[in-house]
């Protein structure tokens, strides 16, 4: 099964000749290359995967997505996300 946790986001930049970008999950900030979707601009919503976007989406299908994840209880170990936003990517364990 795929898993995609929505995220907005927050800077876009390029490294080694691919597009990359900041994106917020919630309080929680994660580097994700953007190469399947290299016209995001700050602002936007996407989904990620192994810190590849594989969606661009908008605001209220990122809320959708979230509440599909609550549901599924896969919000556990996640912070409390910002009312402007999709909740947080959860926290990686020290032995991963």
């Amino acid at each position: 099964m795929c898993l995609g946790i929505p995220g907005e986001v927050t800077a876009v930049s390029e490294r080694d000749g691919l597009p990359f970008g900041e994106v917020r999950f919630g309080d929680v900030t994660r580097e994700v290359c953007l190469t399947c979707y290299p016209d995001v601009v700050p602002g936007d919503f996407v989904l990620v995967h192994v810190g590849l976007a594989i969606a661009k989406i908008d605001r209220a299908e990122a809320a959708r997505a979230w509440q599909v994840l609550q549901q599924l209880g896969e919000t556990g170990e996640v912070a409390t996300p910002p009312t402007a936003g999709p909740p947080a990517e959860p926290a990686r364990r020290a032995d991963e």
